[in-house]
């Protein structure tokens, strides 16, 4: 029996370690939250792949609750006490802050992907992998022609056996330009992933990151049918 897309992630959220957002006081997944660094000066930074030394502290919240907290004094209220100090200098743009070290996290992860060899880039190749079955996970650039990933999705949705379900690729919160540069390749428009573990991965800082800047901020697909021809693609030197 064929594996479906994305049903085998790299570590799943249920497993992995659990900790209490400063905000809500909800208890989550630390992969699906965001750790708050404390620097040895007293100022706090967004340690978005949680590898910062010395004391942390998470929160579950999206942008626009993260600004209002922050405006209304919840954010430091919280803070000094997951600190245990009041002495904390927080960044006015500490959300803008968290939304590009969440972007370029996710960017890196596509980017080693690609030079795992995990990942697919190029329209023909991926329909070709999709419709053999072999895609575990879809993308397209926000402004990636409306045609192109209609085309791939239904690619997708055959080779997994789900036609006539609403099965499609993921629109990326960046545009084509953003994915060259992580990928390191020319004009990349859309991204298959074809092994479930790496789907995972991607997945998981995804879902995070968007989450994060809303659903609002994701784009749709463009009209413009300015999609890459299939093998068109190159390696940036």
């Amino acid at each position: 029996m064929r594996k479906l897309p994305n049903e085998t992630p790299s570590k799943p959220l249920d497993r992995a370690p659990h900790r209490k957002c400063i905000l809500t006081g909800e208890s989550l997944p630390q992969e699906a939250l965001v750790r708050l660094a404390l620097s040895p000066d007293d100022g706090i930074a967004a340690d978005v792949r949680a590898k910062a030394p010395g004391r942390g502290a998470w929160i579950s919240v999206d942008r626009n609750a993260l600004e209002q907290a922050q405006a209304k004094g919840a954010l430091k209220g919280a803070l000094s006490r997951a600190f245990k100090t009041g002495k904390l200098d927080i960044p006015d743009d500490l959300a803008a802050q968290v939304e590009n070290a969440l972007e370029r996290a996710t960017l890196d992860r596509l980017g080693l992907e690609a030079r795992g060899g995990m990942l697919l880039t190029g329209s023909e190749k991926i329909e070709t992998a999709a419709r053999q079955g072999d895609l575990q996970m879809l993308l397209h650039a926000a402004d990636a022609g409306r045609d192109g990933s209609s085309k791939l999705d239904q690619a997708w949705r055959v080779g997994s056996d789900r036609e006539g379900q609403d099965v499609r690729g993921q629109i990326l919160p960046v545009d084509r330009q953003a994915l060259s540069v992580a990928l390191g390749r020319q004009n990349v428009v859309h991204i298959g992933i074809t092994d479930h573990r790496a789907a995972g991965r991607i997945s998981h800082m995804l879902d995070r990151w968007r989450h994060f800047i809303g659903s609002d901020k994701v784009g749709g697909a463009s009209d413009d049918g300015g999609d890459e021809g299939g093998e068109a693609e190159k390696k940036v030197a």
